[in-house]
């Protein structure tokens, strides 16, 4: 059997770790876990890295512990618009969608416009038209609902100010989830997935379903997916510039993520992080904050979870 790696993100920013109970902690460790193993056990038992990527991020998406699915955040109007993109490296097949409300599992519906539509990308009223065509149920608003997300939201609602997730500041924690994996037949995969940020205003759209922002795939160098202050990875195009950077300067997956995240993203003003993984199997999970939820696991036994530097 070939070599095959995974490795998952669930956000990443100021985590401060006074403000993380030791219990609370344990959670997220246990829920990256838990998604860590059922991508890993799809990958062992030969399932492709597109779909071990899409069960991993289900999972994360599944737990209302992450700015995704589930525990997305509130937006001005006290609503959940979601976003997801999924990447296929062998095909440079993609499909994502965005301003999305009630789907459990965005990035199943981003899959499906990857498959069973022409295009790459829908979006609001169209996207849910495009789900509902396919028969997706269609989760009520209590679903989603989050005491802890609830009152970030009343904090800053009637105000112009917005929030990253978790913290109680602009610049804190962004909670958006990914997955990145490479397959026994040595094709990579990745997506991504999230809530956005609290409080958003006007159809607002971050890094995560832009393809070649916050996620993308490419078997001739790697698959990544971030999370960080999506205007600047957007306007830094960073999954794609990790990509080119190793396609075209020959650099390391080690030596492009460090690049792109450690220079590139804070010379224009953004933070955030990534995570990537190369057609040899190697991962990279950089990250320029205070932490990032994290996990990655390879066919050579070597696992790691992690939210903190250290």
């Amino acid at each position: 059997m070939g070599t095959f790696s995974i490795a998952i993100h669930g956000g990443a920013g100021t985590l401060v770790k006074g403000q993380m109970t030791s219990e609370l902690e344990a959670k997220y460790k246990e829920s990256l876990s838990k998604a860590l193993t059922a991508g890993y056990s799809a990958l062992e038992a030969g399932s492709t890295a597109l779909d071990a990527v899409e069960i991993a991020v289900k999972v994360l998406e599944d737990s209302p512990l992450f700015n995704a699915g589930k525990g997305s955040v509130f937006t001005a109007e006290g609503s959940h618009e979601m976003d997801a993109a999924i990447m296929d490296g062998k095909t440079l097949e993609a499909g994502a969608v965005s301003l999305i409300s009630g789907i459990k599992n965005p990035v199943s519906l981003a899959r499906d416009v990857m498959e069973k539509s022409y295009h790459v990308f829908l979006a609001g009223d169209g996207a849910m038209r495009f789900a509902d065509d396919l028969g997706y149920d269609t989760e009520s608003p209590d679903y989603f609902y989050d005491e802890f997300r609830h009152q970030q939201w009343l904090e800053i609602r009637d105000t112009d100010d917005f929030q990253l997730d978790h913290s109680t500041k602009k610049e804190g924690k962004f909670g958006t989830v990914g997955a990145v994996a490479l397959d026994v037949h040595g094709n990579v995969a990745a997506a991504t997935s999230t809530g956005g940020m609290t409080n958003k205003k006007w159809g607002r759209v971050g890094d995560s379903p832009m393809i070649g922002a916050g996620n993308y795939a490419n078997n001739k160098t790697c698959a990544v997916s971030c999370t960080g202050s999506g205007e600047f990875f957007i306007r830094g195009v960073v999954a794609y510039d990790v990509s080119c950077l190793m396609e075209y300067k020959g650099w390391s997956l080690e030596k492009a993520t460090a690049e792109v995240i450690q220079k590139r993203v804070l010379e224009i003003g953004g933070d955030g992080g990534l995570i990537a993984v190369d057609a040899q199997g190697n991962i990279a999970m950089p990250f320029n904050t205070e932490g990032m939820y994290r996990a990655s696991k390879k066919s050579t036994g070597e696992e790691i979870v992690a939210i903190y530097k250290d």
